[in-house]
Order: C-alpha cells, then sequence, then structure tokens
C-alpha cells in the first residue's frame, strides 16, 4: 500500500466507524503557539494550571509522540436540534445530554488505531479524546476539517461547530491532507455579540475567567455574587456562542447516533434534587456522564446559583 491508499483505507473504516468526518494533519509546530504564550500571559486560563504545564506540547505537538508522522484527526456530530428546544429551568450544553463522551470516542479511536496497524503493521498510535496536551483545533484545521472561528470553535463548512474532536497520533506512513486556510467568519461577530459574559477580549481572545462553561466546570470553590448572576440558567457549560452561529444556523443537523441520544435527567436535570443529591445519589445518576467533571459539589454549587436567578 502506499501512504494515498493507506489513508484512504484509515478514512472508510473512520466512516464505518461512525465519526462524522476524518482528516491527516502532518505533525508540526503549532502555527497558533505564540498566540498560546499571550493568552496564557494574560491570565486567560484562569485555574486552568494545567494549560501551563502543557503549553510546550501544545505549541509543539512533536513532543507528545516524538516518533509520530501524523495525527489523524475525527469528528463526531453531537448536535441535538434547535436552541429553542432547550431547557429553561436548568440549560446544559448539549455535548453533556448524553453518556459521557470520552468514553464513546475512546472505544472508537482504539477501533481507529486497530483499523491504522491493519493498513501499517508494527505502527505504533496513541489515542486522545479531550485529555492531555493535544492541540485539537489546530491539528483539525491542519488536517483540513474547517478553521478555528472567533469564539475558538473548530467550524467544519458542512457539519458547523457541534462536533467532539478525536485524534489518532501515529508513526504510520499516511498522507496528509490539505489544510484548511480560509477563514469563513469574514465579517460576522454574531457569536461575539451574543455572548452573556462578554467573555470574548477579542475575535479569537477568550478570557475563560468570564465564560460560563468555565465557571460552572473547571471553576472550583463558590461563585461571587456577580458570577452567580451571570450564569443566569445555565448548570452546566453554554451553548449560546454556537447556537447563534450561521454555519450552525444553515447545517447543522441532529444527530443519528445512539450513543450519543439525550437522556431527560442529563439534558433536563431536576435542580432541586441535584442540590439536595449526596455523592452516592449523584455517581449513581451522572456518574457516567459529563458532570462528572465539578463532580456533586460543583453541580449542587451551579444548581443553587441557577435556583437563586430570577426568572
Amino acid at each position: 500500500m502506499t501512504p494515498v491508499t493507506r489513508s484512504a483505507a484509515v478514512k472508510r473504516r473512520a466512516a464505518a466507524i461512525g465519526f462524522s468526518a476524518t482528516g491527516i494533519a502532518p505533525l508540526e509546530a503549532n502555527p497558533h503557539a505564540p498566540e498560546l504564550e499571550r493568552w496564557l500571559a494574560a491570565g486567560y486560563a484562569g485555574t486552568m494550571t494545567y494549560l501551563h504545564r502543557q503549553a510546550e506540547k501544545r505549541k509543539d505537538p512533536r513532543r507528545i509522540m516524538p516518533e509520530a508522522r501524523v495525527a489523524v484527526v475525527t469528528l463526531t456530530n453531537y448536535f441535538h436540534g434547535s436552541a429553542s428546544t432547550a431547557p429553561v429551568s436548568g440549560k446544559v450544553a448539549q455535548y453533556a445530554w448524553s453518556s459521557d463522551y470520552h468514553e464513546v470516542l475512546g472505544e472508537r479511536l482504539e477501533q481507529l488505531a486497530e483499523a491504522i496497524r491493519g493498513v501499517a503493521p508494527g505502527a505504533a498510535t496513541r489515542c486522545y479524546v479531550d485529555a492531555g496536551p493535544v492541540p485539537e483545533r489546530e491539528l483539525a484545521e491542519r488536517a483540513g476539517l474547517g478553521w478555528i472561528g472567533k469564539n475558538m470553535m473548530l467550524i467544519h463548512p458542512e457539519i458547523g461547530s457541534y462536533t467532539f474532536i478525536g485524534v489518532v497520533l501515529t508513526d504510520a506512513q499516511l498522507a496528509a491532507d490539505l489544510p484548511f486556510e480560509a477563514d469563513r467568519c469574514g465579517t460576522c461577530s454574531r457569536c461575539l455579540d451574543a455572548c452573556p459574559t462578554g467573555a470574548f477580549a477579542a475575535p479569537h481572545e477568550l478570557d475563560a475567567r468570564r465564560c460560563i462553561s468555565y465557571l460552572t466546570i473547571e471553576h472550583r470553590g463558590k461563585f461571587r455574587a456577580e458570577q452567580t448572576d451571570a450564569l443566569s440558567e445555565w448548570v452546566f457549560g453554554c451553548d449560546v456562542c454556537q447556537d447563534v452561529c450561521p454555519w450552525n444556523v444553515s447545517f447543522a443537523r441532529s444527530t443519528a447516533d445512539p450513543r450519543f441520544a439525550a437522556r431527560e435527567e442529563v439534558a433536563v436535570p431536576d435542580l432541586d434534587a441535584v442540590v439536595e443529591m449526596d455523592e452516592a445519589e449523584f455517581d449513581r445518576r451522572y456518574g457516567d456522564t459529563p458532570f462528572k467533571r465539578p463532580g456533586a459539589v460543583g453541580m449542587r454549587r451551579n444548581a443553587a446559583a441557577v435556583l437563586r436567578h430570577p426568572r
């Protein structure tokens, strides 16, 4: 097999496994490295200190797996439908409406890694799903899967931005795709204008400390009064900048993937019950969902904040 035929075989297998789109990126220094340095220096990462520890590998993904030649990058659609159907008594970002995507995509990426080893016997592989020092969006852009929008989301021109990104690093000789070099946001600023907390310091520059997703998921400890107010009705994450994006309005289609079917108790959580929930009950109900990131303590805090918000 040639690198081109290997790549075609890997992409066919990826589609059969259930990935919505797949591209292959060469491993090179991250062209956005200076932007990452400035972003970290500005303090925009908040308490996410792991981003500082991972910075050198994010700036040059060749440091993650030195023998790797390419990254096989996958997108998986998780869109569930129009924002108009979202609950108002405690909204949850759509990516968390189903079982934990880390587990589902982890299994699928391992299947894809097996396929890579099948077309390139002896190849080494390493899988990543939104974990580790992998610059997923930059690799996806380099793999031809879309561009990084002004809201810092990866936007695929035919799918939109409601996608999970999965990566398999490998030393297999695969033909890389051409990078996606066009910025199709143009003069549009709907995502920046719609952000309820003004978290964007500028286009492509998110101050995580003001972002509802950061506050409800990554922030530890109690909320200050202004942070409680900022949450409004969002109990976990936030989709506002994606909901208003014209590329999602025009092209996002609801997923038919049964592994990402919405679970009512996650998509529309009972906030009063969450506030009273102990660790054991939380683990029983939500231990296999993205809610485990903030944990019972964080979700009780979030639910209490939303319940205090006037409706």
